[in-house]
């Protein structure tokens, strides 16, 4: 880990953005900034945790204002080096805390997140403090995943994701302090990395409590960007709390 930017340093925002994974897909790129410039009906929206501005640079095109949040200098490099990117405001510190000047229509928190913060009492002040961003009205989005406990083998309590000749990639799950990490095991010019960055997985109805905790209520929730429905076999979910009008 990267003392001054936490698991995000420079090596891992250096090769970010040449990620194949689904999430940089055009179709679903363009699917999460319609979904969230609806919201933002003509306001401002904030971005917690913005990294490379993956999500914040094709919204900021949709013409929504966009201010982020975000502990990696070497992230946000990234996105300032991007065409339109310097255009973009961007806080550094810790999300879950770090306030900022004005109000927004919408905050968000894409790709998991939320998980980045590894405790209980971050992930409600999270909520609070996006809470204390929205004007009367606006909306907090979360996109994050279901945890995979189904896939684990009686016993067991890792979960294979990857597997090939030169890397091996895997999730350990804590079901009794909900503690998981990611693990990656690669070979390089015949030596062997490894790498681990922890996470605490959230179930829907336990985010639901802390919008609550926050004074959001929860508005819809779908399988992903496109409003799929949200059923029992969804594998992620996008959540939409709304901050009621006084």
């Amino acid at each position: 880990m990267d003392e001054a930017d936490g698991y995000f340093g420079e090596r891992v925002a250096a090769a970010y953005d040449q990620s194949s994974g689904e999430m940089f897909e055009p179709g679903v790129i363009d699917a999460t900034a319609d979904f969230l410039a609806d919201l933002a009906a003509g306001g401002q929206a904030l971005e917690l945790g913005i990294g490379t501005g993956r999500v914040a640079v094709p919204l900021a095109r949709r013409g929504v204002p966009v201010h982020g949040i975000d502990l990696s200098r070497a992230m946000v490099a990234r996105l300032r080096a991007k065409p339109e990117g310097d255009a973009i405001d961007v806080t550094i510190g810790d999300f879950a805390t770090t306030r900022v000047d004005g109000t927004f229509s919408v905050a968000y928190l894409v790709f998991n997140t939320i998980m980045n913060l590894t405790t209980q009492e971050e992930q409600v002040a999270c909520f609070r403090n996006a809470a204390a961003h929205l004007e009367p009205g606006g909306c907090f989005v979360i996109e994050v995943a279901i945890p995979e406990l189904r896939r684990l083998p009686a016993g067991q309590n890792v979960v294979p994701f990857q597997v090939s000749p030169t890397r091996w990639a895997f999730d350990i799950y804590d079901v009794a302090t909900q503690a998981t990490s990611s693990n990656y095991v690669e070979v390089v010019d015949g030596r062997g990395e490894y790498r681990s960055i922890p996470f605490r997985y959230v179930w829907p109805s336990e985010l639901d409590l802390m919008a609550r905790l926050a004074g959001l209520r929860l508005r819809e929730r779908w399988d992903g960007w496109t409003r799929a429905s949200f059923t029992s076999e969804s594998r992620r979910h996008v959540s939409v709390w709304e901050k009621p009008a006084p």
